[in-house]
């Protein structure tokens, strides 16, 4: 339908990761409890691997050419971004880092986000007094941690969606590919 703006291609890729996932427990059941020498059911091997080569080497091409043809709408995503209080969790790790076990901390987030439903306000928004009323724990240093750039920015550990670590990743595979 020409009004779908959904990503299409790649549904379809996702669709077919689960025919090539059936093919490798096709495999690994074939394989399973073999004798160490040839057996003539292993004639059945070569249907589900060239399915999956050819499977998946669709699945490339069609990745592909997404990929160098997709655009984002930068200024639409950046005004969806803060909706959804996507800083929950970071919210969570600031008061895990405080000495809350996880457990309040979820309670306490939780408190924090309707809170902000209430008050028609994303968590960056709510004011010092505002989170002192529902734990006491709260600091001027929890806005270090809210708002999607600071909560992007506090997950950067090894493949995490930091900055710092996406650009590395990013690095390292445009050197791998050898894309220029």
């Amino acid at each position: 339908m020409p009004q779908k703006k959904n990503p299409d291609p790649m549904e379809l890729v996702r669709g077919k990761s689960a025919r090539v996932v059936g093919d490798l427990m096709t495999l690994l059941i074939l394989c399973k409890g073999l004798p160490q020498a040839y057996n003539r059911d292993l004639q059945e091997d070569k249907e589900p691997l060239f399915d999956s080569v050819n499977t998946i080497m669709g699945m490339l091409e069609v990745s592909t050419e997404f990929a160098q043809n997709i655009t984002f709408n930068q200024e639409r995503i950046q005004k969806a971004l803060p909706s959804g209080f996507l800083d929950a969790t970071t919210l969570a790790d600031y008061l895990v880092n405080k000495a809350i076990p996880f457990r309040t901390a979820h309670d306490i987030v939780g408190r924090s986000v309707a809170l902000g439903l209430s008050a028609n306000k994303q968590l960056q928004e709510l004011t010092l007094v505002e989170l002192k009323s529902i734990n006491s724990v709260f600091q001027e240093d929890v806005y270090e941690f809210l708002g999607v750039q600071n909560s992007v920015k506090k997950f950067c550990s090894y493949g995490s969606t930091g900055s710092e670590c996406v650009a590395e990743q990013l690095n390292f595979w445009v050197s791998k590919l050898e894309i220029k």
